[in-house]
């Protein structure tokens, strides 16, 4: 079992790979087929970095955590602690939450999903995981200072905050563990007048800050937030005063300051955004940080589909 002492360099990474399919077992399939060529330049993406923690967004989940293993397995480094849990994309309501008069479609899910599982997110780890804090059922509501669209009480009464997953998750080293906040907000768009999205991609990064307020437990001491909050501070959609103000909090620190993290070919206009952090709290030094970013003429930047994807790995290199 390897054991890192704090002293060392932790490289603690976040990705949104599009490891989503259209239904469920489809990655797994993709994945055990080996033809896919997106999958393996994920795979290359993820090597050439070589996090020793990588907290993945948008990858289906299933129950026994095949695909999650089987992807594992294509990488370089031996990530033999793996977390995945029921994500609340694709978990069905019961609900019209969308006004079409129509029930089970992917809007009408805890969060946006065409079936259970639907673009979760999931922990890779070559350290060992300690018991994760699953926060996913937290109804919106219920959160503190939380402001809600306008929704009927039925459904305020079983509407979560979390459209994916909010974790907890401390990695074991040797001189104790560091937690991992691992998250993939909404994106602040797909509604309407309501905002009902953008409330929610705010209210779903403010549950980090009401973590640390110790709101929810005793709050982490030693942490680093990491994931897609689909939020950038200074353009693109969104409220973006509410991830200016969060990147400001005392408690934790910046390493990559106005660093995009993705950029999506068909929709130039938008330009490149920040979008996935990795945000250590203020008792690490930080010794080095990055972002994947394609070359320049890479077909990544032209096409999505001969890439890895619109969103660029995130990483920072973290000691004491």
């Amino acid at each position: 079992m390897p054991q890192a002492s704090l002293a060392e360099t932790l490289r603690i990474a976040t990705y949104a790979a599009p490891l989503s399919r259209a239904g469920p077992g489809l990655l797994l399939r993709d994945i055990q087929k080996g033809e896919a060529p997106q999958i393996a330049e994920i795979a290359l993406v993820i090597t050439d970095i070589d996090p020793d923690v990588l907290v993945l967004t948008d990858i289906d989940y299933d129950r026994d955590g095949l695909a999650l293993a089987a992807f594992a397995g294509l990488l370089g480094a031996d990530y033999a602690y793996q977390f995945a849990g029921p994500s609340n994309a694709g978990m069905p309501t019961g609900h019209d939450l969308d006004g079409n008069n129509r029930l089970g479609e992917a809007r009408d899910a805890q969060g946006y999903g065409m079936f259970s599982g639907d673009g979760g997110i999931a922990i890779l780890s070559q350290f060992p995981l300690g018991e994760v804090t699953d926060l996913s059922g937290l109804l919106w509501r219920d959160m503190p200072g939380a402001t809600l669209p306008p929704m009927s009480t039925e459904i305020a009464a079983v509407q979560r905050l979390s459209s994916t997953s909010h974790w907890i998750a401390p990695v074991i080293l040797a001189d104790g563990p560091v937690d991992v906040l691992a998250f993939s907000a909404t994106p602040p768009v797909f509604d309407g007048p309501e905002d009902r999205n953008g409330l929610r991609n705010r209210d779903e990064l403010r549950l980090w800050s009401l973590v640390l307020d110790g709101v929810y437990g005793p709050p982490p001491n030693s942490f680093v937030i990491a994931g897609n909050a689909n939020l950038d501070p200074m353009a693109g959609d969104g409220l973006r005063s509410a991830m200016a103000a969060f990147l400001g909090d005392p408690r934790l620190q910046d390493p990559l300051p106005e660093k995009a993290t993705a950029y999506w070919p068909d929709q130039p206009e938008l330009g490149a955004l920040r979008v996935s952090y990795v945000l250590p709290s203020q008792d690490w030094t930080v010794v080095d940080a990055g972002v994947a970013m394609p070359a320049p003429g890479d077909p990544s930047l032209l096409d999505r589909n001969l890439g890895a994807g619109p969103h660029w790995l995130v990483w920072v290199d973290i000691a004491r």
